[in-house]
């Protein structure tokens, strides 16, 4: 497990600092406004074309293995942006990497714990990940403002010691090998597998409820790039990745009340909580205080992180107990990353329509509110009806 947490907490410090050093080097290069979110639909388009691969890939090898390829692939797309490769380019090929890595570092949890603890890894994981987001936001941020080169060495530098320790994490045997990778194949597995998994109550709404999350986290992180310079008055490109770690700070608190107090029977007490986060982003939109701004984005973090840990958790179980971890956890990265794109697509939209940072920030909160709003009252329907 020590060597499972190391290679995560590396490869996730390695990718948030490089989504700052490619802004930097965007900015550097004079580049449009709009082109920074684009970044990010590079990056999770790989995700979706990608989605009905990287399952059955996961599931069909040695995790820990899988987990190395990927991060191998994470190194190449650095190195290639180090090199001069235009930076959307350069941050897709990560993509490729991360898309890869994703099912095998989430389904790997269920093939070394027991259903009990599934929960508690969930949230050493995400524990891993929120400290590495934390310090690749800040460390990144920084030393893309000052040393640009510098930064692309050291993320290359984290992708190859992630690959070493993918090395010490034990060989398990393949949970449920395909007998082919023919594309049309895995297209109509992948579309059965989802079936499967969308008509199952409780794997609908871990599939629904955390897309909604990570599309929201994917395109507040770039609303702050944008809502800094607006509302406090600061064109550094480190405060918003310090800011970005401030929700880290937040998603780990709220992954540790999760942990504690949230067993999977208990999973959909955690949807109003999720209800909040569109409420707090309309708050913090209107903030013009670094201080509230910070505790704004610390509650915004803890919500998240109590609301999406449990239902991480509920996804592996129902997909280890039916269609194998790895394949549920490549359609949930399908949903996430559709979320994603749409929700960055819609914020690329404002921004080249030339709204106000903030009003654009306050519908995005709006968004958030009504979907996981609309996910809860669906919830609640079902269960008045079981």
């Amino acid at each position: 497990m020590i060597s499972l947490l190391s290679a995560q907490f590396l490869s996730a410090l390695a990718d948030n600092a490089l989504l700052f050093a490619a802004i930097a080097l965007l900015l550097a290069q004079f580049a449009p406004n709009w082109q920074i979110p684009l970044l990010q639909e590079f990056f999770v388009l790989a995700y979706i074309v990608l989605a009905p691969f990287v399952g059955p890939f996961a599931d069909s090898y040695p995790k820990g293995r899988v987990m190395l390829i990927a991060n191998a692939i994470k190194l190449v797309g650095a190195s290639a942006m180090l090199l001069g490769l235009n930076p959307l380019v350069s941050y897709g090929l990560v993509g490729l990497g991360a898309a890869a890595y994703s099912p095998a570092k989430y389904g790997i949890l269920s093939e070394l714990v027991s259903r009990e603890q599934l929960v508690k890894a969930n949230a050493l994981m995400e524990g891993s990940t929120i400290v590495a987001i934390l310090l690749g936001a800040v460390v990144g941020g920084f030393l893309a403002s000052n040393h640009l080169s510098i930064a692309l060495i050291a993320v290359c530098s984290c992708y190859f010691a992630a690959a070493l320790m993918n090395l010490l994490i034990p060989k398990l045997p393949a949970f449920k090998p395909v007998k082919t990778f023919a594309p049309v194949v895995l297209v109509q597995h992948f579309k059965e597998v989802l079936i499967l998994l969308i008509v199952q109550r409780d794997a609908r709404l871990a599939l629904l409820g955390g897309s909604v999350f990570w599309g929201a986290g994917a395109t507040l992180r770039l609303l702050l790039v944008a809502w800094v310079p607006v509302a406090l008055h600061n064109s550094d490109i480190s405060l918003p990745a310090n800011l970005s770690g401030v929700v880290a700070i937040g998603i780990a608190l709220g992954a540790a009340m999760a942990a504690k107090f949230v067993r999977l029977k208990d999973v959909a007490r955690v949807l109003p909580v999720g209800i909040s986060i569109g409420v707090l982003i309309i708050l913090f939109a209107h903030s013009t205080n670094l201080y509230v701004a910070i505790g704004l984005l610390i509650f915004i973090g803890a919500a998240g992180g109590f609301y999406v840990v449990p239902l991480n958790a509920l996804l592996q179980q129902c997909g280890h107990a039916t269609v194998g971890a790895g394949n549920a956890v490549g359609v949930q990265n399908f949903f996430e990353n559709c979320s994603m794109l749409l929700l960055v697509g819609l914020y690329v939209l404002m921004e080249r329509s030339g709204l106000p940072v903030v009003q654009a920030a306050t519908i995005f909160g709006c968004v958030i509110f009504v979907s996981i709003g609309l996910i809860a009252r669906a919830r609640l329907r079902q269960e008045r009806l079981a």
